[in-house]
């Protein structure tokens, strides 16, 4: 494996805890939740140490444009099917250009090698 692939596999672990650490977040009902809380602290603290992981490759604001794009898009899916959260045409207009982004990022950019 290329430290380039490694790196996004890395990111990719960041991504997955992150999303249910925030998830959890939401679960935790403002820490009010002991086991929701604590979930949420785990989950952040290893979506972190997966990310810093990253960073021996990626730029940080590459790694970070990523995790939160992916993040924000995935988050708001998950908002919208498990917590019945609305999304109006302005959010789906916003998200579809956090993707596009993220596509850009990923396909063009020669910060990381691929």
């Amino acid at each position: 494996m290329t430290p380039a692939s490694l790196a996004y596999l890395h990111l990719c672990f960041a991504i997955i805890f992150e999303i249910i650490a925030t998830s959890l977040l939401q679960r935790s009902e403002q820490f009010t939740r002991l086991m929701p809380s604590a979930f949420t602290i785990l989950f952040y603290a290893a979506a972190f140490y997966f990310l810093s992981l990253s960073l021996r490759v990626m730029p940080v604001g590459v790694a970070y444009a990523i995790w939160s794009g992916v993040g924000i898009v995935l988050i708001s899916l998950i908002g919208w099917v498990f917590f019945k959260q609305k999304l109006d045409l302005a959010a789906m207009i916003g998200i579809a250009f956090i993707v596009v982004g993220v596509l850009i990022v990923n396909l063009f950019s020669e910060t990381v090698g691929h």
